[in-house]
C-alpha cells in the first residue's frame, strides 16, 4: 500500500521555492507558530475548514447540512472552527458558492507523483523540480521520505524546505534524498525566538550545524519582519553564525508580506501582526549589506 500523507496544496509553476520552475507540495503540521506565518493553514496537523467571507451569501445552507443540532441555532454562515466539528465535509458540499472550503486531504505518494509529473517538461527546461514544504515536512517523516524516494526514482530535482525543528536523524535521512535544503533561520536570541515562534532555536541551530557536515547545498531563508527580527544586531548575529558553516550556497532574505492576514481571517483566527507593513527597500538593502559584509552570497527573495 502506498504511503499517504496530509497535503493542503500542490502549487504548480512555483518560482520562489528553489531554482527553476517547481511544483511545491505543502504538508500539514508544524511545531512552530511564527507570528508572521504566511501559511497558517499548514500549522495544524489536522484538516481544517476555512470561510471565504466575500463569497458567503448567508443563505444558511451550511447550517442546515450540519449534523450538530447546535449549529442550527444561529444565522448566516457557520464559523470556520467549531469544537464539535468532525470535518465530515457536509457543510462544504452544501455551500453553493464554495465560500466554505476544506483544507488538507489524505494523498498517496502515487497521487502526488501523478500531479507533479504533469509538469516534468517545465522542470527539464528550467532546471526546476519538486519542493516539499509545509507546514514542516519533518512532521510527516514517513511520507516525506517515501515522496523523496519516488522523486529520486523519477530523476526529479528535489528540495526540502524545513524549519529544522525535528529529530536530527529524520532531517539527515531526508537530506540524503534532497538535492537542495531550504533552511529557515529567524531570530538569534533564544528568548526572542521563543516569543515569536513558540519554540527554542537551540535545536534548529544545532541541527543546521550537523546538516552542514552532511549536505553540500544549503540555502538559508530568513524572513525580514520590521519591528521583530529586522534590527541590525539580530541580522549581524545570524550572519556571523552562518559564516561558520561550510556549505551554505545562498542566503535568501524574504521581505515580510501580508498575504497571511487574510488566511488567518478565513481560519477564524486573529493575526498578531495586523499593523505591520512590508519592509521598505532601504531596510532590505541594509540587510543584504550586512550579509554581504560577512562574505555571504545574499539575495532578496528566493
Amino acid at each position: 500500500m502506498s504511503q499517504a500523507g496530509l497535503v493542503f496544496n500542490i502549487q504548480k509553476y512555483s518560482l520562489h521555492d528553489g531554482p527553476g520552475i517547481r511544483s511545491t507540495v505543502f504538508l500539514k503540521g508544524c511545531p512552530l507558530e511564527c507570528l508572521w506565518c504566511h501559511n497558517p493553514e499548514g500549522i495544524s496537523p489536522q484538516r481544517e475548514i476555512v470561510v471565504v467571507g466575500a463569497r458567503c451569501l448567508a443563505c444558511g445552507a451550511c447550517r442546515a447540512a450540519c449534523w450538530h443540532p447546535a449549529a442550527a441555532l444561529g444565522e448566516g454562515c457557520l464559523p470556520a472552527r467549531m469544537d464539535a466539528c468532525t470535518f465530515c465535509g457536509a457543510c462544504v458540499a452544501a455551500c453553493p458558492t464554495a465560500a466554505r472550503q476544506m483544507l488538507g486531504g489524505s494523498r498517496s505518494v502515487a497521487e502526488v507523483m501523478a500531479s507533479v509529473l504533469q509538469d516534468r517538461v517545465f522542470y527539464a527546461e528550467s532546471g526546476g523540480g519538486v519542493t516539499i514544504s509545509g507546514g514542516e515536512p519533518l512532521s510527516q517523516p514517513r511520507f516525506l521520505l517515501a515522496l523523496l524516494k519516488a522523486c529520486r526514482r523519477e530523476g526529479l530535482h528535489t528540495a526540502l524546505d524545513t524549519t529544522g525543528f525535528g529529530p536530527i536523524g529524520q532531517l539527515l535521512a531526508a537530506a540524503k534524498l534532497s538535492d537542495l535544503i531550504l533552511y529557515d533561520l529567524k531570530v538569534w536570541d533564544d528568548a526572542r525566538h521563543r516569543q515569536l515562534t513558540g519554540v527554542s532555536n537551540a535545536l534548529i541551530l544545532d541541527n543546521l550545524k550537523r546538516l552542514d557536515q552532511a549536505h553540500h547545498n544549503i540555502w538559508i531563508r530568513l524572513p525580514v519582519v520590521p519591528g521583530l527580527n529586522a534590527d541590525p544586531h539580530n541580522l549581524q548575529q545570524l550572519a556571523e553564525f552562518v559564516t561558520g558553516l561550510r556549505h551554505v550556497t545562498r542566503v535568501c532574505l524574504l521581505p515580510f508580506h501580508r498575504t497571511g492576514i487574510d488566511k488567518f481571517a478565513r481560519l477564524g483566527q486573529p493575526h498578531a501582526l495586523d499593523g505591520v507593513l512590508p519592509p521598505p527597500e532601504e531596510l532590505m538593502e541594509m540587510a543584504v549589506k550586512i550579509f554581504h559584509g560577512a562574505g555571504l552570497p545574499a539575495v532578496i527573495g528566493g
